[in-house]
């Protein structure tokens, strides 16, 4: 108990969290078998939770970097900003990686319980060029369509779709996870300005600091498959971000069948609109994207 102790328990007169949440002392509730993941604002456990009594996903966040993450909201005028708490207890879907409960430590952090995923991120099947992808590329992308279009029609932007952020369990079943960039899918928080995700699948009109919609999300989600199928960018990797953004904006995407011969011309010609620069030329909805993918001769891939 001592390294847990030391661990959230350490600091005294923590600031209260918000009116009605759950408070939680983590050293006593859970028994962590291991960090499995670390963000620039979190910390991510597998936990046995001795309230519920199953092993579950512990995220724990850091409050004055959290609380320095809204303040950018904040700033412009968007007051009404859900926590990552709220959206994750808000989406319920079977390819949406399930929040049990969301609080305040003891300490004053913000935490999540979330179920436990026994699997492998993407981005390490893609990395490791993993045989469990074999044959299931299609179904792991139609999976991931079903979740970011259930994201939209619940009126949410990801922001943040990458293979890091999608898991697959031992069943094959996909699940989309982490919401820290998540923001409600209205005008106020698509204005201009506000330029968050990761680097190597940024849309260009965040990048311009345009007004933005749905098509973000779809960029990014043309950008994984793209990584899916051909196990590379649609842009040569950079070694500095400044430079990945350029290419973003003033080149166009790779062919994929120059970094894959044995993709089909029609399976290249999906990859290469749904990483359009242009926003009106990639698909208009993930389930239009997924309807691409199911009419594709092969299947197998």
């Amino acid at each position: 108990m001592g390294f847990l102790s030391r661990l959230f328990g350490g600091s005294k007169g923590g600031p209260a969290g918000k009116k009605g949440l759950k408070r939680a002392n983590v050293a006593r509730r859970f028994e962590l078998s291991g960090r499995t993941g670390q963000g620039s604002m979190s910390k991510v456990f597998r936990a046995y939770d001795n309230e519920i009594g199953r092993v579950v996903c512990l995220k724990v966040l850091d409050r004055l970097k959290t609380q320095k993450f809204e303040a950018r909201f904040r700033a412009m005028g968007l007051t009404d900003k859900p926590t990552e708490g709220e959206v994750c207890m808000a989406l319920r879907h079977e390819n949406i990686v399930r929040t049990y409960e969301h609080g305040v430590t003891t300490d004053g952090d913000p935490y999540l319980v979330m179920e436990w995923v026994e699997g492998h991120g993407l981005n390490y099947l893609i990395e490791t060029r993993n045989a469990n992808l074999n044959g299931n590329r299609i179904n792991y992308l139609a999976q991931l369509c079903d979740a970011v279009q259930y994201m939209h029609d619940s009126k949410y932007l990801h922001r943040d779709l990458c293979p890091r952020n999608v898991m697959i369990d031992q069943d094959g079943v996909l699940k989309l996870i982490d919401f820290g960039l998540t923001v409600p899918y209205t005008p106020q928080f698509c204005q201009p300005g506000n330029r968050t995700g990761t680097a190597d699948y940024l849309a260009p009109e965040i990048i311009k600091r345009k007004a933005t919609d749905h098509r973000v999300d779809l960029f990014a989600l043309g950008v994984t498959a793209f990584e899916l199928f051909t196990g590379a960018l649609p842009w040569e990797r950079s070694p500095s971000s400044e430079e990945t953004l350029r290419r973003h904006l003033n080149t166009a995407a790779r062919n994929p069948k120059e970094l894959n011969p044995k993709l089909g011309d029609d399976l290249c010609a999906v990859l290469t609109r749904s990483v359009d620069r242009d926003p009106a030329a990639r698909f208009p909805t993930a389930a239009a994207f997924k309807d691409a993918l199911k009419k594709l001769d092969r299947q197998d891939y």
